[in-house]
Parts: C-alpha cells; structure tokens; sequence
C-alpha cells in the first residue's frame, strides 16, 4: 500500500460530545464525511488528506488511517495477522515508533500486553526482511501505529498524528483546571458568535476560550504552533508535501476589522499567563487583557456580542455555598448590563447553574475530562419588556 496515493477509511476521533463540531470543520475543508458517531467522524482519503486534516482541524484528537481490519479472537490472533503484514512498505529504515490501543476483549486485561503484541509482530516482521531490529519506545514522536480492537474484531491504523491534536500548543502556562483547546474551540463553534461582534469573557484564567475565540475569528489554525506529526516518519512522506499545506497556513490568516475579545480575571498572575499565551498564540494583540472583578467587565454597547463565562464548579460544602453567590451575581451581571448580547455559561455543576436566576434557551452538552457539563445560553433582551412583548436581538 501506498499510503500518501492510495485511499482509505480515516477515522478522526474527538472527546466524546465533540463530534459535531468536528464534522462541520471536517465538511468546511471540503470533505465529505461517511459516518459521524459519538467519539469520531470517518470519510476516505489519503495519508495527503491526513496532513490537511491534522493541520486544520481545532476539535480532533487523532486522525488515524485504516490498514487492515481482521477478526482476532485473542492476542496471539493479533500477532499472527500482523506478522503477515509488509509493515517494511510502510516504515522507513532507523524508524522510531510507537503503539497505542483501545481494547475490549474479554481475553485481555491489560491493554500494554495487547500492545506489546502488536509491537513483537512489527518487529520480528522488519528483522525478517532487514536483518536489524527497529527502535521502539513509548514517546509519540516517531511513527504510531495505533490497534482498535472490540470483542472478535480488530483494525489496525497509522496513527498519522501522534500527540493528540487536542491540545493546540500554544498554551505554555495551563493555569489551573484549563480546559482542553480542543473543548474550548468546539463550545466557540456551539454559540451563536458571528466572529466579528464583540467577545467578552470574563474570568478568563489562562486565557484559553478567549484565545480560540481570536484564532477562530481570524483563521488561525492549530498546525501553525506544531512542526511534528507521525505521518513525516512513514515511507512516502516527502517534506515538499507537508510545507506547502504549512504554507497555506500563514496565506488564509485573516484580518477582522474592529475586532473585540475582551478577557479579564481578577487574578493579576492569570492575566499575565493569558497574555504569555497569547503572545505564543499570535493573538495579543487582538485580545483586550485586564485585571478586575468580573463585574467590572466592559460589555461594548450597541453590538449584539457574546458573553462567555466559564466559572469554578466546587467540589467541596464550603465552595459550593460561597459559589452559589459568584453564580447568583453572574445572572444579575448579565440581566443588567449585557442587553442585546448572547450569554453563555459553562459549568460542570447544574445545581449552581439554577442561581443564575434566568432560563436558559438551550442546553448544549459537553463534558471536561470526565464531567458532565453544559454549555448554557441565555437571550439578554435589550431594554425592558413592554405589555409582554421583549425585544430581542436574536
């Protein structure tokens, strides 16, 4: 097989919730999905059409390309077929690479031995046909073969990505509890931001929601901050291919005249980080930083914007009442000063969420590591209702 000519099943996954937002990214760059499910969205192409996709895409984690599916009862199934397979078509000479899985097979209960099964048959494949053993290791820095493998069936996968494309690369400073780029950009896809209205966000952190806001709005794409990827360590792989994509990186920035992302946080050391990562990010300059209280954050008039806030959840009795108030004071904010704006909060705790005091007009489902969160939008109206009639913007 050649893997940069020759099409085949790609399968691109995401956090679990995000594969909408992944499917509109993956259609805008003009491809045409085949199946879209709860952790991926699948469609043909090449290894070429990995590169464009692990460049551009804000919402995945992996792009991995199908080689062979197979039926495998048990690891030594695994071994058997995979031994059989021309891994030396596929990894070049002085390769360095890596397994990873996903397993669900009653016959195993330790994913690394099922790993180390696929490892043992790349190898003794390539010592056959070169006489040297390849190098092999756990860092994704070379290239990734990748093995999904559920009850009696296997696939097996160049993992053409490596590190997870989850995180953007950027963010020298995570600050505490950040959330993950990739879930920051896919709940910017989830409002109603037109990419050229105001957006204020308050409680910033590290900056993280404002700065995919600033990248989204001006084309700025996640490969800009990374220059390694597993598929330039695969036969095939020619550097011409992967800068002129690079290229078209810096070409489709664009400019957004009037721009306005405002984040503050009343943290003077998260500003500082938020901008550091935002200098990192190329985006300091269009993102208004300052230290204050979130009330105290300018809301321009006169525009329909977005209001975004991503407020702490609380884990602990003593949190949770002090937050009741911070929530109960974030409904007011926006009742009395955000008129005419779309605002959203997200919180991983929907018992706090009922403080805000408003009703939300939709719910939008996401999850942050492994809670279970909501994306909640509200409708500000600018003015007052008159004889029950509002005046809405949206």
């Amino acid at each position: 097989m050649q893997v940069f000519s020759d099409p085949s099943v790609i399968t691109v996954t995401c956090p679990k919730r995000l594969a909408p937002y992944l499917e509109q990214e993956i259609r805008e760059l003009g491809f045409v999905p085949t199946e879209t499910f709860v952790t991926g969205v699948r469609l043909k192409g090449t290894m070429q059409d990995c590169i464009t996709l692990n460049l551009n895409l804000r919402c995945a984690s992996q792009v991995l390309y199908s080689l062979q599916a197979f039926d495998a009862v048990n690891a030594d199934d695994v071994y058997r077929v995979l031994r059989e397979y021309p891994w030396e078509n596929i990894l070049p000479e002085q390769v360095y690479f890596s397994i990873t899985s996903n397993v669900q097979n009653e016959t195993i209960n330790n994913s690394m031995f099922a790993n180390l099964r696929v490892k043992d048959a790349i190898v003794d494949r390539i010592k056959d046909k070169r006489g040297a053993r390849p190098d092999t290791g756990s860092a994704l820095t070379g290239a990734v073969i990748h093995l999904f493998w559920k009850n009696e069936r296997a696939e097996i996968f160049i993992d053409s990505s490596g590190d997870s494309l989850g995180r953007h690369g950027y963010r020298k400073i995570p600050g505490q509890a950040p959330m993950l780029e990739a879930l920051a950009a896919a709940t910017i896809y989830a409002t109603n931001w037109d990419r050229r209205s105001p957006f204020v966000n308050p409680m910033c952190g590290s900056g993280t929601l404002a700065i995919e806001a600033a990248m989204i709005a001006t084309n700025r794409r996640p490969g800009l901050f990374r220059t390694n990827y597993a598929f330039m360590h695969l036969i095939g792989y020619e550097e011409s291919m992967y800068l002129a994509k690079d290229a078209q990186l810096e070409s489709q920035i664009a400019e957004v005249d009037g721009l306005r992302i405002i984040a503050t946080d009343y943290s003077p050391r998260a500003i500082e980080n938020a901008r550091k990562n935002a200098i990192a990010a190329g985006v300091a300059d269009l993102i208004e930083f300052s230290v204050c209280e979130f009330a105290k954050t300018e809301i321009p008039p006169g525009l329909p914007g977005v209001f975004f806030v991503n407020p702490e959840y609380g884990e602990r009795l003593g949190e949770i009442t002090a937050l009741e108030e911070t929530y109960r004071r974030i409904g007011d904010f926006m009742k009395q000063h955000c008129g005419g704006y779309t605002g959203y909060v997200f919180t991983g705790n929907l018992d706090l969420a009922k403080k805000i005091g408003l009703k939300a007009s939709r719910k939008i489902e996401f999850y942050t590591s492994k809670i279970d969160c909501r994306l909640l939008e509200y409708e500000l109206y600018a003015g007052t209702r008159v004889s029950g009639k509002p005046s809405p913007t949206h």
